[in-house]
């Protein structure tokens, strides 16, 4: 039955629903508004929960799910191109397909969008208009996973971008602005540089041929799968050959040029993870978005750049990324490391967390990195492990400044007497965070770090010294708010209402089914990395041994 349905459209774009109802309810009806937000947000949900059911029952190897139709074309006048040539088309294409490496993400992005829309009943403002754009972020955030034209990643990469913008700038602390601004503006380089890669790739290896009646179709498109049917195949866009009616590509894709787009992917998806030295806008929009958009800031769009790496960067260029492989790898040892050091002295935990996520994105490196399919497996497990826990970590931000109205390490402490709920859950979220084995933290580390042992041990071993500092970081943060010293002001506080603390049950649930159960999400994982080493072993790159 779920062959039948187009289930992918059905979760990229059922938040329509919501949005579409919204329109019609008036803005001072808050409660309905709420209601309606969230309850739209448990759709996809349920849907992916469907789909990624019916994936773990499935054996075969590749995208399980795809939904094509013809979009846009656009055709260029024939007698510009020689006469051999009929019409030169370029193609835009709704194309969406799902595979273990795109689903688990989606599934996390479902999960994290439902939780995060709970915690937005701590907003005290202009609530439609937030639900408007909160469910447009969240098909934004869907598209980016299930597309397969670059063109359409690249539209729904930008449809985030944009309501992130205005979620941090409208709803956002007292430095909102400036914070919605820098994001803005890096973020829009890093989508610059992105499109014009991607331009170059669409025009060099995007394109099919057709001979028509009168005489030769050309066809250009971002479809993903013709463009590593051209990358990877004996005749293709990366060797230059005189236009005929056999064989035609007007442009050339030099080894140079090869090179030249793999670092530019690097560097457009290398904002959005961030990689150091581009992270300082990250700081900013943890400090100063509302919790409820750093949940998904921090659980979800840090996770597209990661993904992006390896989906364009790593697939479409491994013989550049292994070239590449140790510059990676010493980026994500230096993420980790820089991360870890500057968490520890941070006097405001939510700037601990900001750089705990620099040091945990560094892990994710680390296991792209090793180019082979343990620690990319463990890069993508380490993805969605961060997400459940980062989520959690800012739902419980949000909750502790609902109630102290202060994040500063030095004015809390002592709060496991008067909120011990909200503190032990917290509890739970820092051993998550440090690596504590039977939890999702420790499976993600230990999978990306053993990946990288079997081809850098040095770097590797570096690496771990990340694994001690986060342990430190931590539990000085988080013993100080639940243990510490407490202050006057810091009782007679209400532990954690039914919609606080519904999503961190929720949260944690997952967080430890990973960790005890890991197969859970590592079976799925396991057949797209299949499919990976039979791409490398297809090129004879070895890569990883």
């Amino acid at each position: 039955m779920i062959d039948q349905l187009p289930m992918l459209t059905l979760i990229a774009f059922s938040p329509l629903i919501g949005v579409l109802i919204l329109l019609f309810v008036s803005k001072e009806n808050g409660r309905a508004i709420k209601v309606i937000g969230i309850a739209t947000t448990m759709i996809p949900l349920l849907l992916s929960a469907w789909l990624y059911a019916d994936f773990l029952t499935r054996t075969a190897v590749g995208f399980q799910y795809s939904e094509q139709h013809e979009w846009l074309r656009i055709a260029l006048n024939h007698e510009m191109l020689g006469d051999q040539i009929k019409s030169f088309i370029y193609e835009f294409k709704y194309n969406l397909v799902a595979d273990g490496l795109s689903l688990p993400l989606v599934f996390l992005t479902a999960l994290v969008g439902s939780m995060a829309a709970l915690a937005s009943v701590l907003i005290k403002k202009r609530w439609k208009t937030y639900f408007i754009l909160f469910l447009l972020l969240e098909i934004g955030m869907f598209g980016v996973f299930l597309a397969q034209d670059l063109f359409l990643f690249f539209l729904f990469f930008e449809v985030t971008l944009v309501t992130t913008f205005f979620l941090i700038g409208i709803w956002g602390y007292e430095k909102s602005v400036q914070a919605a601004n820098k994001f803005l503006i890096y973020n829009g380089i890093g989508s610059a540089v992105m499109l014009i890669a991607f331009f170059i790739i669409v025009n060099t290896a995007g394109y099919t041929q057709e001979n028509g009646p009168d005489g030769l179709v050309i066809s250009y498109s971002g479809d993903l799968h013709a463009i590593m049917n051209n990358l990877f195949s004996d005749t293709n866009a990366m060797v230059h050959v005189q236009p005929d009616p056999q064989q035609f590509n007007p442009f050339f894709l030099s080894n140079t040029m090869k090179w030249t787009l793999f670092i530019m992917l690097v560097v457009a998806f290398g904002i959005k993870l961030p990689i150091f030295p581009f992270h300082t806008w990250m700081l900013k929009v943890h400090m100063e978005a509302p919790p409820s958009v750093v949940m998904i800031h921090s659980g979800i769009l840090l996770k597209m750049g990661a993904y992006g790496l390896i989906r364009f960067g790593i697939l479409l260029f491994p013989e550049q990324a292994k070239g590449w492989a140790v510059v990676l790898a010493v980026l994500g040892v230096v993420n980790i490391l820089y991360g870890a050091a500057l968490a520890f002295v941070q006097k405001d935990f939510k700037l601990v967390l900001a750089y705990s996520s620099i040091s945990h994105m560094g892990i994710v490196l680390l296991g792209i990195a090793a180019l082979n399919p343990t620690g990319l497996g463990g890069a993508v497990f380490q993805m969605v492990s961060h997400g459940l826990i980062s989520a959690l970590m800012f739902l419980i931000v949000g909750c502790l400044y609902e109630r102290t109205k202060t994040t500063t390490l030095s004015e809390l402490g002592g709060l496991a007497a008067s909120i011990p709920f909200i503190s032990g859950i917290l509890l739970v979220a820092g051993m998550a965070s440090l690596g504590l084995p039977g939890l999702s933290g420790f499976v993600g580390e230990f999978l990306s770090f053993l990946g990288l042992f079997a081809t850098m041990k040095g770097i590797a071993t570096v690496g771990i010294l990340g694994i001690i500092l986060a342990a430190v970081y931590v539990l000085r943060a988080v013993l100080r708010i639940t243990f510490g010293k407490r202050p006057e002001s810091m009782a007679g506080f209400r532990d954690a209402r039914l919609v606080e603390a519904v999503p961190m049950i929720v949260l944690v649930a997952f967080i430890v089914l990973l960790g005890v159960y890991p197969a859970v999400l590592s079976h799925p994982l396991n057949q797209s990395l299949i499919g990976f080493d039979q791409l490398i072993q297809t090129l004879n790159l070895k890569i990883g041994g």
